[in-house]
């Protein structure tokens, strides 16, 4: 799916702002509701999540329908367009109306959706849209909840943050128009190679030219809408020095006349696992970042360029070359903004929580696999697959589909529920590895998929939930089982997950769980593992910043395993990786 852009051909405008915004009241057919102006409203942000924007409480734990609702004008020399209403995500379902009129719905918090409005909308008066937001999830959806009476219990450990999260934008392209792009890229000795394929409605000529950073046209062709391009010694898309070049794509009327433009950047690199290694461009790529979170005070899961900003400088200070999306596609604006510094990211669906005895395995609970008698998720799924990498293809930051983070891979009828998914990734997308992020309990001997991914990716608490607060026991518990995978299944393993709950400014001579010299003890210790075993090609602490998370016994003001603070301020630790992740090269001889 393209980004919307402003160019010769394409206009842009934005609907974010305030809009007005009601509960709903559970009384009437809601597709009434829309028939005529919001009543009893009060203003809200768009983008970001509700919850945290009011001092009601019914609107901090709401669940259920809401209601948002604004007026725009559409100019009138936009009649003749096609005129696209654009959400970049709402979560996690939402259903429209323009003028009262049904346009588009939409399942999944966390990928776009658009409709062609112009059988909508009037260009002589003000026009009005009315969303419907749901935030309610079930053993369908993906990730899954259920209803406890009037209370929704999910199966994932962030908080249920709902809203229009990102921006909203009407777009506009001629009838005829440049539907879809897809980009990819390969090396030949001295050259790059540019593999595209363009879907265009209409039977005009599609034009394609390669302009590099300097704005010059390095090559071009006419040969259709599929083909490749070959670029003289190109200059790659490396991780912490990104080039982009831009894929100018022009569709053109027999008289010659363009009808519609499109611009998509991209960057030239490969990506290939080998052995214990995993090459970016041909050469052993070492992860060191994070596990992330779309998360700040006040605006909750929504889009927050100021927070990006400060994030990606924070990650460039610490020396981090990567990061994941746990655990849900992040907006498409942090991904071009990663494709821009260089950033490496594992991108990652939100299918979280197909796990529904996790907390009776962390805590030693009897095991009743019966996850996948219970979920179905599968179509769900599949389309949360089928739409981030329509969504992603082309961003060079991205080198690893992650499909789902700590499913139940122990339990029986893992692997029936995964093998079509990760087929059906592969067939969608066979430039990228594909990973499911392990839990805790899925060692290589109870593990029934790790047989279907390209990379073992692993969330590791040892010396935190397991053999809490002692080190050492848990350093040889951790080794013990690193090896037993290299062991089991010669693959590359990048710890996705490793982490201790700190309060920042609580500290000890000693130290204790909980305090800053615990967390700097427990990363140190787990790095001397790491840098012991050369088939261990990355380390992602959890986490980058403390987020929130619903209210629980175990869970003080979030989770706090952080580095930073949830408003950004740095705990120790985040010194002692500054340290480290500045000595270590990206690029690495890993064979120690």
């Amino acid at each position: 799916m393209l980004y919307p852009q402003n160019n010769l051909k394409r206009e842009l405008m934005e609907l974010n702002g305030l809009w007005n915004f009601k509960l709903h009241d559970d009384q009437g057919d809601c597709n009434e509701v829309p028939l005529k102006k919001l009543e009893d409203t009060i203003l809200m942000s768009v983008p970001a999540s509700y919850n945290d924007l009011s001092e009601n409480p019914k609107v901090k734990n709401h669940v259920g329908k809401v209601w948002y609702e604004r007026e725009f004008y559409i100019p009138e020399h936009w009649n003749g367009k096609r005129i696209v209403l654009r959400f970049g995500s709402v979560t996690h379902y939402g259903k429209v109306w323009i003028n009262g009129q049904y346009v588009m719905e939409h399942a999944g918090g966390y990928t776009p959706f658009e409709e062609d409005i112009s059988p909508y909308v009037s260009f002589d008066k003000k026009n009005r849209v009315t969303v419907m937001v749901d935030n309610i999830l079930d053993f369908t959806t993906t990730p899954i909840g259920k209803m406890e009476g009037k209370n929704l219990d999910y199966y994932f450990d962030f908080f249920n943050y709902s809203g229009i999260h990102r921006p909203v934008k009407i777009y506009t392209t001629a009838k005829d128009y440049i539907q879809d792009i897809t980009i990819v890229t390969d090396l030949k000795q001295e050259k790059g190679i540019v593999h595209y394929d363009i879907e265009a409605s209409g039977p005009q000529t599609v034009k394609v030219s390669v302009v590099d950073e300097e704005g010059q046209v390095v090559a071009s062709s006419s040969s259709g809408v599929r083909g490749s391009i070959e670029i003289k010694n190109p200059t790659l898309w490396q991780p912490g020095n990104a080039y982009l070049y831009t894929l100018l794509v022009e569709l053109i009327n027999p008289d010659g006349t363009v009808v519609d433009i499109y611009e998509e950047e991209f960057g030239i690199r490969t990506v290939e696992v080998r052995g214990k290694d995993f090459l970016i461009n041909g050469k052993p790529f070492y992860f060191k970042g994070f596990g992330k979170h779309e998360d700040t005070e006040l605006n909750g899961r929504g889009f927050n360029e100021v927070a990006n900003i400060k994030d990606f400088s924070l990650m460039k200070w610490i020396g981090a070359n990567s990061f994941r999306t746990a655990h849900y596609p992040y907006s498409e604006e942090i991904m071009r903004q990663a494709d821009r510094e260089g950033i490496v990211v594992i991108d990652e669906t939100a299918a979280v929580g197909l796990h529904i005895n996790l907390l009776g395995a962390i805590m030693g609970g009897a095991d009743k696999r019966t996850t996948w008698e219970q979920v179905q998720t599968h179509e769900s799924h599949a389309q949360a697959i089928r739409e981030l990498i329509k969504r992603d293809k082309n961003h060079p930051c991205v080198v690893m589909w992650s499909i789902a983070n700590e499913p139940a891979g122990d339990e029986e009828g893992a692997y029936e529920y995964f093998k079509p998914l990760v087929d059906l990734t592969k067939e969608l997308d066979s430039t990228r590895p594909v990973t499911i992020v392990s839990f805790q309990t899925a060692t290589p001997k109870r593990d029934l998929i790790y047989s279907l991914i390209d990379v073992f990716c692993l969330n590791r608490y040892y010396g935190w939930y397991t053999q809490s607060g002692d080190l050492k026991a848990a350093e040889e518990a951790l080794r013990s089982e690193l090896t037993e995978w290299w062991e089991t299944d010669q693959k590359p393993i990048i710890i996705t997950e490793f982490g201790a709950d700190t309060m920042h400014g609580m500290t000890s001579t000693v130290p204790v769980m909980w305090t800053e010299e615990f967390q700097v003890e427990f990363l140190k210790m787990y790095h001397k593992v790491f840098d012991e075993l050369d088939h261990v090609i990355g380390e992602h602490v959890w986490n980058f910043a403390d987020f929130a998370t619903k209210e629980g016994i175990i869970r003080v003001g979030g989770n706090k395993k952080g580095v930073f603070t949830r408003d950004r301020k740095p705990k120790k630790a985040a010194y002692l990786l500054h340290e480290r992740y500045n000595q270590l090269p990206d690029f690495i001889d890993i064979n120690k």
